[in-house]
């Protein structure tokens, strides 16, 4: 809540004071300083891929048209107009501007414009930030991760006016990023990538709309990654450095990259039963979490939104369970939804979901590729198909290695699991060990090689976290 009396604001710091004083009482260390406010480069970045993305588009579209390629120039408008409108409809939402009188900002969105006018207005806060002083508008209460694990108590942070508004923007473009990424870059990216391959010759502003697209979802599934980290692990104050950026670009490059090149190699030779394939992920992804849902017996979340009634809450919870449906068809979406909760999240990381994802998608790669090398048409007998189809395995295969790097030696929270992909492997040997063992040792087998508990340094917390909305991705 907003508190805007001076003498307020006084009181808070005398108080703030005497508790620095003594900075473990109560087991809070209190910061009377405001946090530092950051650039908003995600903002910038996000509006920058979205403007080249669309003008790249409307180029090639209007290509098509003057070659009469119809179909080409539909799928490509379709491909660029819908999530187009979706990023209007997402920030109009997470910025409540259907209830405010802003009608310039309203019409840039019908002119599909709102990533530009969104970025000016974030730097526009940006440039007036600490240029006077403001009352804080809330605290944010961390823990400082040190060596990966939760060490002294925990800290708090005044979030002043100007950083709140900074990250409403961060928040809101995180969510446009996604949805650019999903439901635009990447069938735009099969799209433009299968027509290269029908038509036999490339275009050199379908190639640039080809590498902004793959940047495009590339930079979205990052985005996926780091928010299901600081969902998580929201009680903690989470540092990416830059080896995990690049451990996570190599892994999320690689993965994407190999997936859509095996579906456009078997669509061009099996068009129909790429559909089929395509439908048969959605589903199993839109459906999974609903079905967890009804197993379950829960009940739909309270308070995603103050004005939806059980209807409106049903469709929104839809339609983030189609988002992550088209997320996990091209990669792994990081998190796990949990219908039933506020967040949406299961927030206790689940390895035999990722493990099962990894290996059921390799097969399927593969049985994709095997079925492309034996149906393939004539105009690959100059290319050495024996030799792509092994490369895209080992890409892929490579995909995972850098995954399971990332998550033993890069994660930032990686001292905070209960169990890491090395206790994964090790008791994996230890249970091929013990069924070779005598039953005598046998007994003896979970003792001898029980995987060390990482959390015991934890302590039960009952603090009043407020949700830190101040990391940008």
């Amino acid at each position: 809540m907003e508190n805007n009396k001076p003498t307020e604001h006084d009181i808070t710091e005398v108080v703030a004071q005497q508790s620095a004083a003594n900075p473990t009482e109560n087991g809070v260390m209190m910061v009377i300083n405001h946090g530092t406010v950051h650039p908003p480069f995600s903002v910038l970045w996000t509006t920058v891929l979205y403007c080249a993305e669309f003008i790249c588009a409307s180029v090639l579209s209007s290509m098509y048209h003057k070659t009469d390629d119809v179909v080409w120039m539909g799928l490509t408008i379709t491909f660029m107009l819908v999530p187009s409108v979706l990023t209007q409809l997402t920030l109009t939402f997470v910025h409540r501007d259907l209830g405010r009188d802003r009608p310039l900002v309203l019409f840039m969105h019908l002119l599909q414009m709102g990533p530009i006018i969104r970025c000016i207005e974030a730097l526009v806060v940006y440039c007036q930030a600490g240029k006077k002083e403001e009352p804080y508008v809330t605290i944010s209460r961390k823990i400082k991760l040190k060596h990966g694990r939760g060490l002294g108590p925990a800290f708090e942070c005044e979030i002043g006016h100007s950083e709140r508004k900074l990250a409403v923007h961060r928040n809101a473009f995180k969510r446009t990023a996604v949805i650019q990424a999903f439901l635009g870059s990447t069938p735009q990216l099969t799209l433009q990538l299968y027509a290269t391959i029908q038509e036999k010759y490339v275009l050199p502003t379908r190639l640039a709309l080809m590498i902004i697209s793959m940047i495009s979802i590339v930079y979205g599934a990052l985005v996926c990654s780091v928010l299901a980290i600081q969902i998580k692990y929201d009680d903690y104050k989470v540092r990416m450095k830059p080896a995990a950026y690049l451990c996570m670009i190599l892994w999320r490059g690689l993965e994407i990259a190999t997936r859509i090149a095996t579906l456009v190699l078997f669509s061009t030779t099996l068009t129909v039963w790429v559909v089929l394939v395509g439908l048969t992920n959605l589903f199993i992804f839109f459906f999974q979490p609903w079905v967890e849902f009804w197993a379950r017996k829960a009940s739909l979340p309270e308070n995603i939104e103050k004005n939806f009634s059980k209807l409106g809450t049903t469709v929104v919870l839809c339609m983030v369970t189609f988002l992550y449906a088209c997320i996990n068809i091209f990669c792994w979406s990081a998190v796990q939804l949990d219908l039933a909760d506020h967040d949406l999240v299961e927030k206790q990381p689940r390895w035999r979901s990722l493990a099962i994802y990894y290996t059921l998608r390799f097969m399927e790669n593969v049985t994709l590729m095997i079925l492309w090398y034996y149906f393939k048409s004539d105009f690959y007998e100059y290319i050495c198909t024996p030799l792509l189809v092994v490369q895209l395995i080992v890409c892929y295969g490579l995909a995972v290695i850098f995954m399971l790097i990332f998550h033993q030696f890069c994660h930032p929270c990686r001292r905070l699991f209960h169990y890491n992909v090395e206790d994964c492997l090790r008791c994996s040997c230890c249970r091929k060990k013990k069924q070779s063992q005598p039953p005598e040792n046998h007994a003896r087998g979970p003792q001898e090689h029980a995987p060390p508990d990482l959390t015991n340094h934890l302590t039960d917390r009952e603090t009043d976290i407020v949700d830190d909305i101040m990391e940008a991705a």
